[in-house]
């Protein structure tokens, strides 16, 4: 694949934009995380995604990933602390507090094992 350039002035300079027909769906919250940290932290990865037109297909495929890993995590975390509708029915507020603990972990494991790596 070769790269376009655009002059201005007296330089040449890359021209990197991202195909719109390669976008299919917006991004969703781990999309733009793993964006955001690439362009903070790991330049280098997203220009090279950037100048090879993948940088939209990766994100997307990191999203979908994060998201049902994030889902899978939730639903062992929560078969392994025994939280069940039974639970929610005898004690609303526990269940919460320990579903949200719970999200908060899966949470935190998706972030490390997949976005800012």
């Amino acid at each position: 694949m070769k790269i376009k350039y655009i002059k201005q002035g007296d330089y040449y300079i890359p021209d990197l934009k991202l195909e719109k027909e390669n976008i299919t769906k917006p991004l969703g919250r781990f999309g733009l995380l793993r964006l955001n940290y690439l362009k903070e932290h790991r330049k280098s990865q997203y220009t090279l995604l950037l100048m090879t037109e993948e940088l939209t297909m990766y994100l997307q495929s990191i999203d979908e990933e994060a998201k049902s890993m994030y889902e899978l995590l939730i639903k062992q975390l929560a078969e392994k602390e025994n939280i069940n509708e039974k639970l929610k029915q005898s004690d609303q507020l526990k269940w919460v507090q320990m579903m949200n603990n719970i999200k908060n972990s899966a949470e935190e494991i998706v972030l490390n094992e997949l976005i800012f790596i």
